[in-house]
């Protein structure tokens, strides 16, 4: 969350209200980060020096990148670019109508699990049968 936040101060300074805008909009779907999450974020990218605040001409918190923040971005490029790309398959496989089917199924994933969890213990081996199936499925997936 760190890297993305001053990933996102980095385009522009922003107040808080709108870094949460931005990992929403990134993370699609329902999900928005709390100013509970945010707030502690953006105090580390301060303490370290990674941003500065400014104050608005109304007088609000304005976060910019300092040329410390920038290195460090730079640094990490790699890492931000990693997570960019997941979110934005996400989102792509939320939100485009020819991955309905793909959607579907992994949501049928999650629930099986879930329901298998909450419903009996299950034994190491119960768990191992399960993830071998689950890595089956993308060694599959792969070599399609």
């Amino acid at each position: 969350m760190k890297l993305l936040v001053l990933h996102f101060i980095a385009h522009s300074p922003k107040f808080s209200y709108d870094i949460i805008k931005d990992v929403a909009s990134l993370v699609g779907g329902n999900y928005k980060p709390s100013t509970g999450t945010i707030c502690p974020t953006i105090h580390y990218l301060e303490e370290h020096c990674y941003t500065e605040v400014k104050l608005s001409v109304d007088k609000r918190k304005q976060y910019h990148i300092t040329a410390t923040g920038l290195k460090h971005l730079a640094a990490h490029q790699d890492e931000v670019n990693k997570v960019l790309n997941r979110f934005n398959t996400r989102k792509q496989i939320q939100n485009d109508e020819q991955y309905v089917d793909i959607k579907r199924a992994m949501e049928n994933l999650k629930t099986s699990l879930r329901l298998k969890l909450s419903q009996s213990e299950l034994s190491i081996k119960d768990v191992q049968k399960i993830a071998e199936q689950i890595d089956q499925a993308a060694v599959n997936i792969t070599r399609l």
